[in-house]
């Protein structure tokens, strides 16, 4: 039976439709779990909010970028330093963070005037600054504060800024998926066309999906500048305000993240007549075969293969040498939704782990048609785990590492199972292929460190654990 009921769900009998044990000739069309749905009552989800989606995953990446959070403080804190976004300017986006603060007498009385009094503030505070986001929360949705006629006054009064509003409190979408699709329909139709760059090639694209993790997007620039492709934007790592208004003049769009990003490429094609072209840039097979995809539209498929050889050369050896270490290991991907297909096929051919079990926070179906058939046969596929099944699972499949959030991470520390951090990275860029030799490494110095073995030990037992021989070796 390929859908599961796992003991700990037993009172919640409904989430059985959410968990799925491949097995071999399924029919995955009939057996994919449910998902971008409302999350069951009685489970307790880990999902982020859809203003969590807007603001942490997209908009707050940008370098120039004022993020107005017209909300409590709390929205704020939550949603600032829990990634690591570098940037070129010194990391200006991940050295601040702004809200209106509202307070129960704004809630009560109206937050309007709190809103427009912040936004001055920020703006005369940081006069180079010139672009702001702002973002509707909970409370200040609820009691219908007019964003947008107050940014729109704030403009009229100061003709040399630009804001963007993203009205996408956090109640309004199942999980933080509502908010990657708010921002994306609401820039293509209010900003982007708006103004202009100059061209230097005739190769241009749009980088879209890509938010520059501990510097995805500065590894992977070094391609395209190699391959003489000119990046009219990036969205939105290392990426500006007034170059995603640009996006209509590149000759392609190429997406990376499809979930938090596809929407707007979609729009592109049918807006200006971009097309899209979707790669995926996690492990040696995939990034080579991406390369090749772009160079074949712009007819520079030299180019590509020069620059595949030139990467493989270097970074091969290395690859391989982990590989050999690592084969046979087997790996839990607990994330938000299309790392789980990135990921999954990526690592069992590049470094011989086999994925066991996958769980997706804001996944859709599509999500997970695409990992269950790049998966293999015995995992199992997850939409919105909750802890109790977490840890039910692991009992299940007994992996050696899992890639997951901190806050999961923490969890598995005391289990003595080693974890990476599967959002913000451990020691990055992962993308391209020194970034996956760089995930190779950390999973390698994760699953052969001995102090996880030697942490599990109670030194009042008078027979203590044998380490085994590999950690000794390691260590």
């Amino acid at each position: 039976m390929p859908m599961v009921l796992l003991e700990c769900d037993k009172d919640i009998p409904e989430r059985q439709r959410h968990i799925y044990l491949k097995a071999p000739d399924d029919d995955a069309r009939e057996c994919l779990p449910i998902a971008n749905v409302p999350t069951i009552p009685g489970t307790l989800s880990e999902r982020g909010c859809a203003f969590c989606g807007a603001k942490l995953v997209i908009g707050g990446v940008l370098k120039d970028t004022i993020q107005m959070i017209h909300g409590p403080i709390g929205c704020a804190y939550d949603t600032w330093h829990t990634k690591r976004y570098p940037t070129d300017n010194g990391h200006f986006n991940m050295k601040y963070v702004w809200s209106t603060d509202m307070k129960e007498n704004h809630i009560v009385f109206g937050g309007e005037k709190r809103l427009a009094q912040s936004i001055h503030e920020a703006f005369d505070e940081m006069p180079e600054i010139k672009r702001m986001i702002v973002y509707t929360t909970c409370p200040t949705a609820l009691i219908g504060d007019d964003v947008r006629a107050v940014v729109r006054q704030v403009m009229k009064e100061r003709p040399d800024v630009d804001i963007f509003t993203v009205e996408c409190p956090g109640f309004s979408g199942v999980s933080q998926s509502k908010g990657h699709h708010v921002l994306n329909i609401g820039w293509i139709n209010e900003k982007v066309g708006t103004a202009e760059k100059e061209i230097t090639s005739e190769y241009t694209i749009n980088f879209i999906g890509d938010y520059n993790i501990q510097g995805d997007t500065f590894l992977l620039q070094q391609y395209w500048d190699r391959l003489g492709i000119q990046v009219i934007s990036h969205f939105t790592g290392n990426g500006t305000y007034d170059d995603l208004r640009c996006m209509h003049q590149a000759k392609l769009s190429v997406v990376n993240c499809a979930r938090s990003a596809g929407y707007i490429a979609n729009e592109l094609k049918k807006k200006y007549g971009v097309p899209r072209l979707d790669i995926d840039t996690w492990g040696f097979n995939y990034m080579a075969e991406g390369i090749r995809k772009v160079c074949a539209f712009f007819g520079i498929e030299e180019r590509g293969e020069q620059l595949i050889a030139e990467e493989y050369a270097k970074w091969k050896p290395q690859m391989d040498w982990y590989k050999e270490r690592l084969k046979g290991k087997k790996m839990a991907i607990w994330t938000g939704g299309p790392r789980l297909w990135h990921w999954t096929k990526s690592v069992e051919d590049d470094m011989g782990i086999e994925v066991v079990a996958m769980s997706s926070k804001f996944g859709h179906e599509e999500d997970f048609e695409k990992v269950v058939a790049r998966g293999r046969d015995g995992t199992y596929y997850i939409d919105d785990a909750n802890e109790l099944e977490f840890f039910e699972v692991l009992q299940h499949v007994k992996p050696d590492v899992i890639f997951t959030g901190p806050r999961v991470g923490e969890l598995i520390k005391k289990m003595h199972i080693p974890y990476i951090n599967g959002h913000g990275y451990h020691n990055g860029p992962y993308m391209g292929f020194e970034g996956f030799v760089n995930m190779a490494r950390d999973i390698y110095n994760a699953t052969y460190n001995p102090i996880r073995f030697l942490a599990a030990q109670d030194i009042r037992d008078p027979l203590p654990l044998v380490m085994p021989e590999r950690l000794r070796e390691a260590a």
